[in-house]
């Protein structure tokens, strides 16, 4: 029986890892955003504010851009690559600028400071009440999760703004000039800078330094260009992109929360082992 139920424990990872791995990725995370926003009532106040002018902005950006600037880049194309892969390249290079004019318009002068109160609702909805507690004030009577945010003790800000950012994305856009594989290569390229930031609240909060921000970083900087690269693929649908920029920091709390969690657990064990260690040294003395 003992062997059985050993096997049983034994064999349970083995069975149970790809369903965790195909669950828990962090190239989900955008995607749990958005049902996090479709199941949790406490976040719909911070959408509505925001979805007209999201839908304007986002409106008027890719119109101009597709009247002015999407067929002189298709006759640029053609020459290359000829008139089928001209239009579907062209296309990818008008949402690639959209994108980042949109975002950084969109982030300048109406959402991040959004996007860290539904960072800091979610991490409260996690449980996690206490870490928001390190940056701002918690209205105890506060009858949800975003009602509960009070005045911000240190910088208002879901990610800065990032110049090299902006001059990567610059640099990397002819990527886009590459058939088939240029976009995807855009993507991920980009993606490696942009995952990261989205988790600068959460570095924030913590009370982390520069160089323990890096390392952090380091020790994820392949799951956070997963998650960079779907967070801007997202970016990439005209009329939904500022949306997805809404439900992605959402996504990007859910992980946060994840990460935290995790974190405590390993501080509590360690400490644990610690006191036993110091107990059996003193009884081991007696």
């Amino acid at each position: 029986m003992l062997t059985t139920d050993s096997g049983r424990l034994e064999s349970q990872p083995l069975l149970s890892k790809p369903l965790h791995v195909a669950t828990s990725s962090p190239w989900l995370y955008p995607f749990k955003g958005m049902y996090c926003f479709m199941t949790h009532s406490f976040l719909w106040p911070v959408l509505r504010a925001r979805s007209l002018p999201c839908f304007i902005l986002s409106l008027a950006v890719y119109t101009f851009l597709f009247l002015v600037a999407y067929l002189p880049q298709v006759a640029f194309f053609a020459i290359f690559y000829g008139r089928a892969l001209a239009w579907v390249n062209a296309a990818f290079l008008v949402l690639g600028e959209g994108a980042a004019i949109v975002a950084l318009l969109f982030e300048a002068f109406f959402v991040d400071e959004s996007l860290a109160d539904i960072f800091d609702a979610v991490l409260i909805h996690e449980g996690l009440e206490d870490l928001v507690a390190r940056g701002r004030d918690i209205i105890p009577d506060g009858v949800d999760p975003v009602k509960k945010l009070g005045k911000s003790r240190i910088s208002h800000v879901y990610s800065p703004f990032s110049f090299r950012q902006i001059c990567e994305f610059i640099v990397l856009l002819p990527l886009t000039l590459a058939p088939v594989i240029g976009t995807p290569l855009f993507l991920i390229f980009t993606g490696y800078r942009a995952g990261p930031l989205q988790h600068w609240r959460y570095f924030k909060l913590l009370g982390l330094t520069k160089a323990e921000q890096k390392q952090a970083i380091k020790r994820r900087q392949r799951k956070y260009t997963w998650f960079g690269t779907v967070h801007l693929a997202l970016q990439l649908i005209p009329g939904l992109s500022m949306l997805f920029l809404l439900t992605t920091a959402a996504g990007s709390a859910m992980w946060a929360a994840k990460i935290e969690k995790k974190r405590r657990l390993e501080a509590e064990i360690a400490h644990s082992i610690a006191v036993g260690l110091s107990r059996g040294r003193i009884n081991g003395g007696t």
